[in-house]
């Protein structure tokens, strides 16, 4: 299996797509001759033509509004958004258009759009390109919140987003696209609504997804020096989310700590841990416990944003403070 980056699984998806589906577009800003802010378009323009890859003005809220248009007119959109911070100028289209069409209709109009947007930090990028709002997607019913781990990941949840005939927020960590894995070169989807077990453990489940997964995995690591064998969880998709995924690890750990880049007052994590109270209370043997990063703007100091950031170090201690 070829070793590749994050950037180039999420290419040879989006490749593949314009390939083999004639309905498939891809729309943003420099995405074509520029190649994309991250570079995961580059050379498309030459390869499919400004028909098929669209440069747009700096107009988020026009693009995806053009976007769900095309969507209802039979097309498969991808609208490339830059970074999460950009995607709040559209989400009166998001939330108010995308989510709600299919069910205002009666059925009768489905939204197959994907807007793929970069967040997460650690790439020193300020506080307005570097956040972790993805809580606000999961939020809303009538959307689909993926976020890939790793270059596995990347292709085939991309894959799996273009088959989906609802809207689905696809948003990749700014931190991920050099790093390296295995993908198989040919086609393959990886499934929404089911986690992988990212490694295995018996005395902590270590829950992530995105950029908090490598985190959780190096902690663990550090855990397991001193006796303490972590599970680590790699959620894959906030919406739908992996339920039954995150109780059977709990049941049989007994312990949680939930890992985010995303602020702890009001993040996804206060979900996960509610779900787990409510729905393994009996098999905790210590409180579920959260660790994310601080309620801040993102600083631009590589040395300040680290330690906005969660750390190895802090999921390390709350993890040993709970066996």
């Amino acid at each position: 299996m070829a070793v590749v980056t994050y950037r180039e699984a999420l290419r040879q998806a989006l490749r593949y797509q314009l390939q083999n589906d004639e309905r498939v577009f891809l729309m943003g800003e420099d995405i074509g001759a520029y190649g994309g802010s991250y570079a995961v378009t580059k050379g498309f323009l030459e390869e499919f033509g400004d028909k098929r890859v669209k440069d747009t003005p700096i107009a988020e809220s026009v693009v995806v509004g053009a976007g769900i248009g095309a969507a209802m007119a039979g097309l498969k959109p991808m609208v490339e958004l830059m970074t999460i911070n950009f995607s709040l100028l559209a989400i009166d289209q998001i939330v108010n258009n995308a989510s709600k069409l299919h069910y205002m209709s009666n059925g009768q109009v489905n939204v197959p759009i994907v807007i793929r947007m970069a967040g997460g930090a650690g790439s020193q990028l300020g506080a307005q390109h570097s956040h972790s709002l993805e809580s606000w997607f999961a939020h809303v019913p009538g959307i689909k919140v993926v976020v890939p781990a790793t270059p596995y990941d990347a292709k085939g949840l991309l894959m799996t987003a273009f088959d989906d005939e609802n809207p689905v927020i696809f948003i990749e960590h700014t931190a991920l696209y050099a790093s390296k894995g295995e993908v198989p070169e040919e086609a393959y989807r990886v499934p929404f609504g089911k986690a992988e077990l990212h490694r295995e453990g018996r005395d902590v489940t270590l829950i992530g997804y995105s950029g908090s997964v490598h985190q959780a995995s190096r902690a663990a690591e550090d855990l397991a020096k001193e006796g303490i064998e972590a599970e680590v969880l790699n959620l894959r998709t906030l919406r739908p989310l992996d339920v039954d995924g995150i109780l059977a690890s709990v049941r049989k750990t007994h312990r949680a700590i939930i890992v985010e880049d995303d602020w702890k007052f009001g993040g996804f994590a206060g979900e996960i841990a509610a779900i787990v109270q409510e729905q393994a209370f009996d098999d905790l043997d210590a409180p579920v416990m959260r660790c994310s990063g601080h309620d801040i703007p993102m600083p631009y100091s590589g040395k300040l944003e680290q330690a906005a950031l969660p750390q190895e170090h802090e999921i390390v201690e709350l993890a040993k403070s709970l066996v």
